[in-house]
Parts: C-alpha cells; structure tokens; sequence
C-alpha cells in the first residue's frame, strides 16, 4: 500500500459550532480534533508506506475512524 499525501482536512467553523453547541460538554471526537489535529497530517507517515502499490489510508485517520464507530 502507498500512501498518498492529502491536504489537511479543517472543519468548518459553523460545522464546528454546531458540533460544540449539540455536545456542550465535548466528546470523544471533539476533544481529538480540537487537540491533536494540528499535529496529526499524512506527510507525517509516509516514510512507513513504499512509494508504489494500492493506495492506503493514514494511520492517524483509521484510528479517529475507529474511536467515532466505538462510540
């Protein structure tokens, strides 16, 4: 699997307020992306996929997939 850089994805600000307005007190996934998004990108794994073969999806964004299905 390769792994195909993508820009950084930013919510948007209303979605972002609405999100903070239906969860008052925050969860999960809100806490994440308002602490780590900044530091998490696809550029930051691409020394761990070859440069040829089946595209691939980041690291960081199978496991915020993961903790949105758990909940």
């Amino acid at each position: 699997m390769s792994l195909k850089p993508q820009a950084q994805y930013v919510v948007p600000e209303e979605t972002s307020k609405v999100a903070h307005a239906i969860f008052p007190k925050g969860n999960l996934c809100i806490t994440m992306a308002d602490t780590l998004s900044e530091f998490l990108c696809d550029r930051d794994f691409n020394q761990l996929f070859p440069i040829q073969g089946q595209p691939a999806v980041s690291p960081w964004r199978l496991a915020l997939a993961t903790i949105i299905w758990r909940q």
